[in-house]
């Protein structure tokens, strides 16, 4: 089957304000649609919550809010699952995220990551398409105060920064062959620091144990900028949409939309379509910013040994 993803997806702020006044579903440009749509299944980071409710904590420089209209754009994107296992899924408190639950299921779209209680926040999602069974684990690395309780909604959270990944995760992987009988695992972490260019040491040691616990594909997210690819890991899929400042070095501006040939064995075939994120608006990349991307993720991934070729105006990468 093939699997659609998308990273850091931020709905809130500049992205709301532009929803009051523009259809959800101009967010993101026709061929950008068409391209995620190429997919079985479609699972990204939605890094904001859902609601008209709560209130900005006021120990965060930034908090995203979406509308629920925000929804409408993941449906038009045929966005079929999000983790909610980030940093800002409780921006605006704990009723604000039982609402983003809420707003997710109306619009038929699976979640995790988060949830009501712990088990809740650390349970995986098993999603179907033609008989493949894809099980799907989200995990963020940060904030510890946004953790889930036994009787409290909040994330799924691990200290991957001291522990690597711990035991539960490691052992919900497992679970997923054995007892649900997933045809492969994906993993999807939100981990490591903001505006780094390749992944930090914590980031490697965490995704070879989740590797080597069974999972098939490990794509994670938080950098802002995409990262290259080792082995069966995706470090950092970047951003998806966004009203953020540019950084003129790393050009967080620049995205990638990633599209991965799976089956029981693991990824076969990976695509990516470079992207150009305008503000608060999302189109394929083209001339100097084209080919900065591909130059870029030429490098990025030539530094964990892994060959990019070029296709019909795509990044591919092939495992075997």
């Amino acid at each position: 089957m093939k699997l659609a993803l998308a990273g850091d997806t931020m709905l809130g702020r500049g992205v709301a304000e532009t929803l009051a006044f523009v259809p959800p579903k101009s967010l993101f440009a026709v061929e950008v649609v068409e391209a995620a749509r190429e997919a079985d299944l479609f699972v990204l980071n939605l890094e904001c919550c859902i609601s008209e409710r709560g209130l900005p904590d006021p120990a965060r420089v930034f908090t995203f809010r979406a509308p629920p209209s925000a929804t409408e754009a993941l449906a038009h994107l045929g966005v079929d699952c999000v983790t909610l296992a980030n940093n800002h899924a409780l921006d605006f408190g704990r009723d604000a995220l039982l609402d983003t639950f809420y707003h997710l299921e109306a619009a038929d779209i699976a979640w995790l990551g988060a949830g009501p209680d712990l088990e809740r926040a650390r349970a995986p999602v098993v999603l179907e398409t033609d008989g493949f069974r894809l099980g799907v684990i989200g995990v963020t690395d940060h904030p510890p105060e946004y953790a889930a309780g036994p009787d409290r909604p909040g994330v799924a959270y691990a200290n991957l920064w001291e522990e690597h990944a711990p035991a539960w995760l490691l052992e919900s992987v497992g679970r997923l062959r054995a007892e649900t009988e997933a045809d492969a695992v994906l993993v999807t972490p939100h981990w490591g620091p903001n505006m780094t260019p390749e992944p930090v040491s914590h980031v490697r040691e965490a995704a070879q144990e989740l590797v080597e616990a069974g999972a098939t594909l490990v794509a994670g997210h938080s950098a802002h900028v995409f990262h290259g690819i080792e082995g069966r890991v995706l470090y950092d899929l970047g951003d998806f949409i966004d009203d953020y400042r540019t950084d003129p070095e790393l050009r967080n501006d620049l995205g990638l939309l990633w599209l991965v040939d799976i089956d029981t064995e693991g990824p076969r075939r990976l695509e990516a379509l470079p992207l150009k994120l305008d503000h608060c608006y999302t189109r394929l990349a083209q001339g100097p910013d084209e080919t900065w991307i591909r130059r870029r993720f030429r490098k990025a991934c030539a530094a964990f040994g892994t060959e990019v070729k070029e296709e019909d105006g795509r990044l591919v990468v092939s495992f075997r």
